[in-house]
Formats: C-alpha cells, sequence, structure tokens
C-alpha cells in the first residue's frame, strides 16, 4: 500500500481518543499513519493522550496548530503536512467517533484501484446516519439536493466529512484559497474534484451532541453561490 496518512482534526476527545487511535493502529496496514490536528480550543487531556501515543508509536503524530482559525483550517493544514511528509494518499476523517476505524480499509481499497478521491456517503445504499435529530438529516440531504442543482454535481452526499484523496488532488489546490471555514468545506472540495475520478463508498455515521447554528447554515447557503467564481482561485493551471 502507498504511503496513507490520516488527517484527523479533534479538540475536547480525551473520552475517545484514545480508543479512537487504538483502532486505527490496529488496521493490518504497515504503512498507514496518523496525525490529528489539536488547537488551542482543545481545553482537556486531547492533546496529552495523542502526545502519550506519539510516545510509544511512530505511526503516530501530534500536530497543534496554533494559527488555528477552525477545524477547517486545521484540516487543510493537516494536508500540508502530510504533503511535505511525503503522503501519497491522505484520508480525512472526524476523531469523535463519528467516523468508524473499521471502515477505512473500503476507502483505502478505493485509492488503491486508482480512483482520485472517495467520498463516504450516508445516503446512498448500504450506509447510514444514527444518533442525529431529524432536523440534522433534513438539513444535510436538502443541502445536498441543493448543492447539486446549484453547482451541477451528482453525489448523494455533499457534506460527509469522510473522505480519501490521491496525493495529486491536494497538489493541484491552492488551499489558502477556500472559501469556507465551517460546513461547506466538504461541499466546497467536492465540486472543485468534481472532473477527477471519485467514487462515494456507503459509511456509518454516528452523531455527536454538537448543534447546528441558524448562521452557519445562513452562511453555507451564501458560500454556494460563490464556489463557481473562486474556483479558478482554488484549482492550479497545468
Amino acid at each position: 500500500m502507498k504511503k496513507t496518512i490520516i488527517v484527523m482534526p479533534v479538540a475536547n476527545e480525551e473520552d475517545t481518543m484514545g480508543g479512537i487511535l487504538d483502532e486505527i493502529l490496529a488496521l493490518p496496514y504497515d504503512n498507514l499513519y496518523i496525525y490529528p490536528v489539536v488547537d488551542s480550543y482543545s481545553k482537556d487531556r486531547t492533546e496529552e493522550i495523542i502526545r502519550e501515543k506519539a510516545s510509544k508509536s511512530d505511526k503516530v503524530r501530534c500536530i497543534f496548530y496554533k494559527e488555528s482559525r477552525g477545524v477547517i483550517s486545521c484540516y487543510l493544514e493537516g494536508f500540508r503536512r502530510a504533503l511535505e511528509d511525503g503522503a501519497e494518499q491522505i484520508l480525512e476523517m472526524d476523531g469523535g467517533g463519528s467516523h468508524l476505524p473499521s471502515e477505512i480499509p473500503q476507502f483505502l481499497q478505493r485509492m488503491e484501484e486508482g480512483y482520485d478521491c472517495v467520498w463516504g456517503s450516508r445516503f446512498m445504499e448500504g450506509g447510514s446516519m444514527r444518533q442525529q435529530p431529524l432536523y440534522r438529516r433534513i438539513l444535510s440531504q436538502g443541502g445536498t439536493f441543493l448543492a447539486n442543482l446549484v453547482l451541477g454535481t451528482k453525489l448523494k452526499d455533499m457534506t460527509s466529512g469522510f473522505e480519501g484523496f490521491q496525493r495529486k488532488v491536494l497538489e493541484s489546490m491552492n488551499l489558502d484559497k477556500f472559501l469556507s471555514t465551517g460546513h461547506m468545506y466538504q461541499t466546497e472540495m467536492r465540486f472543485y474534484c468534481r472532473k477527477l475520478q471519485t467514487i462515494e463508498v456507503p459509511i456509518h455515521y454516528v452523531g455527536t451532541a454538537s448543534s447546528l447554528k441558524s448562521s452557519s447554515v445562513a452562511e453555507a447557503l451564501r458560500l454556494l453561490f460563490k464556489l463557481k467564481k473562486n474556483e479558478s482561485r482554488v484549482m492550479y493551471q497545468e
């Protein structure tokens, strides 16, 4: 398997962090590494737990991003570090238990088959969304429908944060020019990658207690209509 780095922004996840890392480390891959990205928003023992794991395994590297402006900037910084460290494939997932480590193999398999991007989908056949209030499901599916309509994409899930990329995909982007700082990031990424060889795979999403502010929804709608104009700023010309 090609060198693969999992980028995982985390904050205040001391209850789940150790278990998640152990589950990933137990997978039967010699060339799979984990880069949890933590910032000053995290106030509990999350960073300490990661550093303890890193001291015992060269497969774990703790990244503290002091310039963080939120979870999306942590994702993008994780991508930069992964590229710097020679990752040939990059996997993005949540570190709080919403994404199951047991589903990582299907992403790796599809990337090894040559797909440029592999998108986790909660809404395709075989996928599911558990422990989430009905309004969150409606917002996620409604957002996917609207994004497909406006952007011309044809995906089952435009907002899932479980996804994989070949190195060349992220190298073709100016990561500093992304517009989104919140929930629209996943949609923005899928839009820029729409012309590549991509595939969706079913995932079982386990919800958390986090809430979605109305201001976040309004911001997502505002950005949705700016993505086409921003594409030329993000994608490097060949």
